[in-house]
């Protein structure tokens, strides 16, 4: 075994010759701040420039003769989430121009080529806001306008479906009747596709299926079965040990691909990974990608982030000699931007660009904001003698000029963060006695076998099998300025040795402790300004993080429900507006984003009742919401009886010009609380008296 292999490395560099670069690349290390690790990266300086859109004329054409290409060279062009609105295509159109010239130089040239679309196809809110309230995302409408734009860049294209590609909820009644006009309009006949674009290589995808059926938020990406089943079988019978090659295509990454994710919006609100809330089908899709080594890349979109982090390409960590963590077989993943400025979450617009054949693949950015140029980002090649796969990743400016742009941290195993036990004793203090901090981070197994950690003011869990965010436990509204500690909660005669790093296997003895996962643990929120004592209960399934998202279609039938008491309420007490409450059942939120997770009352200081509010208090109320009233009215320029984010920004800005966009964007999100991308009066209110 080399020396390279017995790095703690990231990945692990099993070719160092390049038949498609004739690269050899020094290498530079790279500290994660949480580990005592080094990450290989390679020195800028030894890679040469990126080929653009003369890439095929430069490598087989000499002077004014060109040679043929290999039937195993191709290219892809890879469009992230489009979220197409038909009164914003400029963007569009610049984008498809950036690619034209790209598809031009392989096509005329013989080199096979087509375009993917990772789904997602239509903007989720009305386009005619003057004429209807209904959402674009998922309408025949929108799918034809997607149809149209994808068939115009001059190649096939496939396309598979986002989350919000079901989103017809007004033309649709069930995602079935949705799905099948999806399928119908793009020609496709099942939600699955599989390309040969090569010799003995194939483009594979899988779509999301389910939207108004979903368990719990809209966002999440569900691969029904059937899919899963037939990917299976897929990469089954196209093993690596024959030569194949896989590119597997999904709007959502699979869990413990390790591509950067928003901690404050995918991982509040369990929607990163494909079938997020699915259990055993969450882990099935990496779990596949160990076992077979005929999948060489994966691309997805859904995180609208640019392609310009550390951790927007992953790649293959360990041997797979050397055990399955973090395995990610001889997959490299690939976090893929959007076109549009408006849908960007960080201001980029950037595309990726796939260019193979049989020795290798590069990956590429297309930079749609600096005028389509084109970046090499990292350079794989095959080896002959087990088909792995060697790593290279190249530098950028973007990357060493900005310090943000660095790998959002994940819990790896042995770095230091992870908080060990000390012997048999089930309680451990995971941030030594101090206060959770926006800088606090630490991780640690429960007896059960689940993984909790403190990182970026949250108490959030991880997926035990490759330690990828699940979801938010606590909120930074709750934890802030507060210890947390573990104790042991269990029976004294239900103890088992080494408890804390048992796994689901009960081996326990007496009845009283035949329903125990290990030892019995309980997490605690301590205040010791009030001397209060908060335990984070699980879940009835024994996982931690929070399930309080419920999906699109059952919080708008509850917004409507509201909507037929007020108007109940306005023609029977003959009053301009009426007081309506709801009772929510076991939920104690209503928002499409789990921002917080205090309960007023019970795990934060409960605000003042209004039951207290009488007298001349109530007069003074009643002026106040009088000019709330009065200054929506001022600031709904289009009189549509809702305010968009553009008005609103304009009217804080206006109001407090030192007020930051950050801050504009957290009151926004937090007032916006059905995710419909408009302010109603209700959620305006809010904002006002936030600020």
């Amino acid at each position: 075994m080399s020396d390279l292999s017995l790095l703690p490395v990231q990945f692990t560099l099993l070719s160092l010759l390049s038949s498609v670069t004739g690269l050899r690349a020094p290498l530079m290390p790279m500290h994660n701040p949480c580990s005592g690790a080094n990450y290989l990266r390679a020195s800028p300086s030894s890679f040469r420039a990126a080929d653009g859109t003369s890439f095929y004329a430069d490598k087989l054409c000499e002077e004014e003769e060109c040679e043929l290409p290999a039937e195993d060279e191709f290219t892809v062009a890879i469009l992230g989430d489009l979220h197409l609105d038909p009164r914003y295509m400029e963007d569009y159109h610049e984008g498809r121009k950036h690619f034209e010239p790209i598809i031009n130089d392989a096509v005329t040239r013989g080199v096979n080529a087509c375009l993917v679309s990772l789904g997602d196809l239509g903007e989720s809110k009305s386009v005619r806001p003057d004429e209807t309230a209904e959402l674009f995302a998922g309408t025949s409408e929108c799918h034809e306008l997607a149809a149209d734009y994808l068939s115009s860049f001059g190649v096939d294209y496939e396309v598979i479906g986002g989350n919000h590609d079901l989103e017809g909820i007004d033309e649709f009644a069930t995602d079935e009747a949705n799905l099948e006009a999806f399928l119908r309009i793009h020609g496709k006949p099942t939600p699955q596709f599989s390309r040969q674009i090569a010799e003995k290589t194939l483009l594979v995808g899988l779509g999301s299926t389910i939207f108004r059926a979903a368990k719990y938020t809209s966002h999440e990406v569900t691969i029904d079965d059937a899919q899963i089943a037939w990917f299976e079988a897929l990469v089954t019978e196209h093993p690596a040990e024959d030569g194949w090659k896989i590119f597997v295509f999904t709007h959502a990454p699979p869990i413990g691909s390790g591509l950067r994710v928003l901690q404050e919006n995918h991982v509040v609100n369990g929607c990163c990974w494909l079938n997020h809330s699915g259990g055993p089908t969450t882990r099935k899709f990496i779990e596949l990608v160990r076992k077979h080594r005929c999948v060489k890349a994966w691309f997805s979109g859904h995180f609208h982030l640019g392609q310009d982090y550390e951790d927007s390409i992953t790649f293959p960590t360990i041997p797979r000699e050397l055990g399955p963590y973090p395995n990610r077989g001889s997959c490299v993943f690939a976090q893929t931007s959007v076109m549009r400025a408006g849908t960007s979450r960080d201001k980029r617009r950037q595309s990726r660009l796939l260019r193979g054949n049989k020795d290798g693949f590069e990956i590429c950015t297309v930079n749609h904001a600096a005028g389509g140029t084109v970046r090499l980002d990292a350079t794989i090649t095959y080896t002959d003698s087990n088909h792995e796969i060697g790593a290279y990743a190249h530098e950028h400016a973007e990357l060493t000029d900005n310090v943000n742009f660095v790998k959002v941290y994940s819990p790896s195993e042995g770095d230091e963060c992870y908080i060990e036990y000390d012997g048999d004793d089930l309680s451990i203090d995971p941030i030594k006695g101090n206060c959770v901090g926006d800088d606090t981070i630490a991780w640690w197994y429960m007896s059960s076998g689940h993984v909790l950690g403190v990182y970026d003011g949250r108490l959030i869990e991880y997926c035990p099998s490759t330690l990828a965010p699940l979801g938010l436990v606590v909120g930074p509204d709750e934890l802030q300025g507060k210890r947390v500690l573990v104790v042991g909660s269990g029976l004294q005669e239900c103890r088992v040795d080494n408890a804390a790093r048992i796994s689901v296997q009960e081996g326990m003895e007496g009845a009283d402790c035949a329903d125990s996962e290990g030892e019995e643990q309980a997490v605690l929120l301590v205040d010791d300004a009030s001397g209060a004592v908060t335990v984070v209960q699980p879940n009835e399934d024994g996982s931690y993080w929070r399930k309080i998202v419920r999906n699109k279609m059952i919080r708008m039938k509850e917004k409507r429900r509201e909507q037929a008491a007020a108007a109940y309420a306005r023609a029977t007490f003959e009053v301009e507006s009426a007081p309506v409450v709801s009772s929510w059942g076991p939920y104690t939120s209503i928002v499409g984003t789990a921002k917080t997770t205090g309960v007023p009352g019970l795990t934060k200081e409960a605000s003042r009742q209004w039951s207290t509010l009488s007298g001349s208090k109530m007069g003074e109320w009643k002026v106040v919401g009088q000019q709330i009233k009065k200054t929506f009215a001022e600031i709904d320029q289009d009189h549509s009886g809702f305010l968009d984010k553009t008005e609103l920004r304009q009217a804080i800005t206006a109001l407090d010009p030192t007020c930051s966009d950050t801050t504009i964007s957290e009151m926004i999100s937090s007032a916006d609380s059905d995710g419909d991308g408009k302010i109603a009066m209700d959620e305006f209110v809010k904002i006002m008296l936030n600020v």
